[in-house]
């Protein structure tokens, strides 16, 4: 099997460097984007592309996705993991932050797979794999806009899985619950936002990164392309669910 080449949005910490780590572990060449460096993915993974800007800017998505070509010949896994779930009352939410919200989540996801669809038809097969929530099951009431994009996320992986069918290449989304990272610390609080989630899961234990890594693995493998369309619900059982 040839040389494989991955690419990896929200590199730089917690659940996309995992992921990076994780496909380079298996002998794939990945390439990662974030808004910031990502100089810790870049010691973990031998001959890393690192690429820095915005996945919502469509300039900044055409010419990484060049030097990835430039630098690996091809492409064949696209994660779109970079997102943002700010936390706060419906009312207290700006305009602002919802097209925020949605440019990331969502029209990030499409910009990126747009750009990166070429390279994928040429290299003859293809995984897409979006990174989703569990919270669209769950409706946490402070998470409008996140809740809003994820659940267009799974809308956008089920259409396109049947309109990237013919090309060998399959589309899918992992729902996690809240992951243990830098970025989740921040929004809902070291202590009470984990715990609260935590009580409400069958598997009473703060998720963390490496719990997503083998369903990622299993979604790009070779031998998954029956599997295209779905959202693979890796919450610990969430209560509500």
């Amino acid at each position: 099997m040839e040389t494989r080449t991955a690419l990896v949005t929200g590199a730089a910490q917690g659940l996309g460097q995992e992921f990076a780590v994780a496909l380079a572990g298996c002998g794939y060449r990945v390439a990662g984007l974030d808004l910031v460096p990502q100089p810790e993915t870049a010691d973990r993974i031998p001959d890393y592309l690192e690429l820095v800007g915005d996945v919502a800017d469509e300039e900044v998505i055409g010419a990484g996705l060049e030097r990835v070509v430039d630098r690996f010949g091809t492409l064949h896994v696209v994660v779109n993991n970079a997102g943002v779930y700010p936390a706060k009352p419906f009312e207290e939410t700006t305009p602002e932050e919802w097209r925020r919200v949605m440019r990331v989540n969502l029209e990030g996801p499409y910009l990126v797979t747009r750009a990166a669809l070429p390279h994928l038809k040429a290299a003859g097969w293809g995984r897409v794999v979006n990174i989703a929530s569990a919270a669209v099951f769950t409706a946490p009431p402070t998470m409008v806009p996140y809740v809003a994009s994820k659940m267009g996320l799974i809308g956008f992986t089920r259409a396109l899985a049947a309109a990237l069918a013919p090309y060998a290449i399959t589309v899918n989304a992992i729902a996690p619950t809240m992951v243990r990272t830098a970025t989740a610390e921040r929004t809902v609080g070291a202590d009470g936002g984990f715990a609260f989630v935590r009580d409400r899961q069958a598997v009473r234990r703060t998720q963390e990164p490496s719990d997503l890594v083998s369903t990622l693995l299993y979604v790009v493998d070779e031998g998954s392309g029956f599997l295209t369309g779905q959202t693979l619900n890796v919450s610990g059982g969430s209560a509500y669910l």
